[in-house]
């Protein structure tokens, strides 16, 4: 009988082989993006000191629907003024193996709207 590998183990693998050349810097920290069925949740990552300098997700935030493209705009919009406040202007997208479609498109839009740069 043939087995098929869930959608979500095929993500895990698309985002580790990006993840080979992605990596965060104090200078240019990494932007990265977790979808789930219920909610969105996004991080800026320094890779290097191996620490998270900013999150936020739609859980936080108290939204009502945390699963859809408004909601995933207004993450954001929140990332990006967390982030500018900490001086944190140029990032790099790691979209988590997720499609550039969507929840995904819509974050890092609302994101480059309000200040950061990738």
């Amino acid at each position: 009988m043939i087995k098929k590998v869930s959608r979500n183990e095929i993500r895990k693998v698309r985002h580790e082989r990006v993840r080979q050349s992605i990596s965060g810097t104090k200078e240019v920290p990494r932007l990265n993006v977790f979808r789930s069925n219920k909610n969105i949740s996004v991080q800026i990552i320094d890779d290097d000191a191996k620490i998270t300098l900013v999150s936020s997700s739609s859980e936080g935030l108290k939204l009502e629907n945390g699963s859809n493209i408004e909601a995933a705009t207004k993450v954001g919009e929140d990332i990006a003024k967390k982030a500018v406040k900490l001086g944190i202007t140029k990032v790099v997208f790691d979209r988590g193996g997720y499609l550039y479609h969507g929840r995904v498109k819509a974050l890092a839009e609302a994101a480059r709207e309000n200040g950061l740069e990738f």
